[in-house]
C-alpha cells in the first residue's frame, strides 16, 4: 500500500529551483532515506511532505489523500529534528507526553503510554530529569519517544544523529533500526551520511541539485551505481574512477592496462571498488603505481597509490605494510566487479565481473 506519493513536485524560491519536478512513491512501512550533499533538496523535500514548505507545483498525497493545502497538524506525521527541539523547562516525561496532552488525552492514559514508550527507548529511569541533565544520546531518545508516543502514520527525521559523537551514532543507528522493525511505521529520513543511509534504509533516494539521480536498495546502490555521481558518493573510501578507453579487450589509461569484457569504447571511465583490487608481486600486473598514503582502519589497511594524474585506493589486510613511494603492482580480484561509465553523460554503460563472463 502506498503511504506517501509525490507527483511532479517542484519547489522554487524566485528564480532558484530547489527541487526540480520529481515524483516519488513511498510504500507503507518503508524506511526511505533521502541522501545527498548539502543543498541537493533533500530537506526541502521532507519539509514539503511535512507541510512546513509550500509546493510550487505538483501534488503530495498521504494515504491517497491530497494534502497540498493541509497544515502539518492535520497530516498525522511526527518529526524528529537535528537539534532535538525539547522543552528545557519540562522533565523527560512531560516532553514525551506533550503531544498527547495537546490531543486532550486523559492523564491516566497519558502516563501509561509514556511509560510504555520510555521502556521501549530505555528512558524509564530518567523520566523526572530535565533535558539539561541528559547526554546527547539520551536527549535524542527523548525526541524519538515524543515522536513515537503519538503512533503517527509517518515519521520524518531530519539528520537526527548529526550532533552525536561517532560511537553514539553507531548505537543510535542500531536503536532506530530496531524501533522501525518493532513499530513498522513509514519513515522518511534525511541525511548526508552515506553510512547512515546504507545501514538504515530499505531504499535510498540519492539526490543531487534538486533531482533524484538513483532510487534503489542499499545493496544495488552500492553494487550497481547508475552514474558517476553515485559511484563517487557512495562508499568509504569511494569507488576508484579512472579515465581511459576500451580497445581489443583491455581498458587502457596511463600505467593501466586491465583485461575487461566490455566492448570497445572511447572517452569512458572505469569504476572499481577498493575491495575489488589487490596488490600483487607480478611486474606484468595491470596497474603500476607508487604508494602515496597508508591508513590502518583496524580491520583493514587502505593503500592509496598514484601515477601521474591517476589515483587508486586498494583495501588490503590489516597486517599489510609498505613504505611511501614504494612501487606497487595492482590487479583486480577474481571476485570483484568492474563498472564502465560514459565520461560525457556520467551514466553507467555496463557492469561486469572480473571473471570472463558476458557483461
Amino acid at each position: 500500500m502506498t503511504e506517501v506519493q509525490l507527483v511532479d513536485v517542484e519547489k522554487r524560491y524566485g528564480s532558484f529551483v530547489a527541487l526540480q519536478k520529481q515524483s516519488l512513491t513511498i510504500q507503507q512501512g518503508e524506511f526511505l532515506v533521502l541522501l545527498g550533499p548539502s543543498g541537493c533538496g533533500k530537506t526541502t523535500t521532507m519539509r514539503m511532505i511535512a507541510g512546513l514548505e509550500e509546493v510550487t507545483s505538483g501534488k503530495i498525497l498521504i494515504a491517497n489523500e491530497l494534502v497540498n493545502d493541509k497544515p502539518p497538524k492535520d497530516r498525522d506525521i511526527a518529526m524528529v529534528f537535528q537539534n532535538y527541539g525539547l522543552y528545557p523547562h519540562m522533565g523527560v516525561a512531560q516532553n514525551i507526553e506533550y503531544p498527547l496532552k495537546l490531543r486532550g488525552m486523559d492523564k491516566a492514559t497519558r502516563n501509561k503510554r509514556v511509560l510504555e514508550i520510555a521502556i521501549k527507548v530505555e528512558l524509564e529511569s530518567l523520566l523526572k530529569r530535565r533535558p539539561s541533565q541528559l547526554s546527547g544520546g539520551q536527549r535524542q531518545r527523548v525526541a524519538l519517544a515524543r515522536a513515537i508516543v503519538r503512533t503517527p502514520k509517518i515519521f520524518l527525521m531530519d539528520e537526527p544523529l548529526s550532533n552525536l559523537d561517532a560511537k553514539l551514532r553507531v548505537t543510535m543507528r542500531a536503536e532506530l533500526k530496531h524501533l522501525h522493525h518493532e513499530l513498522g511505521v513509514t519513515t522518511v529520513y534525511v541525511t548526508h551520511d552515506q553510512m547512515e543511509a546504507m545501514t538504515l534504509a530499505s531504499r535510498i533516494a540519492v539526490m543531487r541539485e534538486g533531482r533524484i539521480v538513483q532510487l534503489d536498495t542499499p545493496k544495488n546502490i552500492y553494487s550497481k551505481p547508475d552514474n558517476l555521481f553515485v559511484a563517487g558518493f557512495i562508499g568509504s573510501p569511494s569507488m576508484n574512477l579512472i579515465e581511459g578507453d576500451v580497445r581489443s579487450g583491455f581498458f587502457r589509461a596511463t600505467a593501466v592496462k586491465i583485461p575487461v569484457q566490455f566492448q570497445d569504447a572511447t572517452s569512458v571511465v572505469l569504476g572499481v571498488r577498493p575491495e575489488d583490487l589487490k596488490i600483487v608481486s607480478k611486474n606484468s600486473a595491470p596497474i603500476t603505481a607508487s604508494v602515496y598514503a597508508i591508513e590502518l582502519t583496524g580491520e583493514s589497511t587502505l593503500v592509496t597509490m598514484k601515477h601521474e594524474a591517476t589515483s587508486i585506493c586498494v583495501r588490503e589486510s590489516a597486517d599489510y605494510e609498505a613504505r611511501i613511494n614504494d612501487v606497487c603492482h595492482i590487479a583486480a580480484r577474481t571476485t570483484g566487479k568492474l563498472h564502465l561509465f560514459d565520461k560525457s553523460t556520467g551514466q553507467r554503460i555496463s557492469t561486469c565481473s572480473v571473471k570472463p563472463t558476458k557483461c
